[in-house]
């Protein structure tokens, strides 16, 4: 089956969801945490934020996770279903 039938149905949107999402919060938390671990550590949420989140940081920090995450999702979806 290719892969322009294997999106047609609806498992295999299911199963990308089922790959994607967890893939996307496995990586904003270890990026999280490489990039932050002394403020999340020490509770400073507020230079967490202006750091990764503020005056349109959040765009450029979620865009690539969300891209990477998607594109991962649909490469492990496609090969696992037959």
């Amino acid at each position: 089956m290719t892969f322009k039938e294997k999106i047609k149905h609806p498992l295999f949107w299911t199963n990308f969801f089922k790959v994607a999402v967890p893939f996307f919060v496995i990586v904003t938390v270890i990026s999280l945490l490489i990039n932050s671990s002394s403020e999340i550590f020490s509770g400073d949420f507020e230079t967490l934020n202006n750091y990764n989140f503020s005056e349109g940081k959040w765009k450029s920090f979620f865009g690539l996770k969300v891209i990477f995450s998607a594109f991962y999702g649909l490469y492990i979806t496609n090969k696992k279903m037959k």
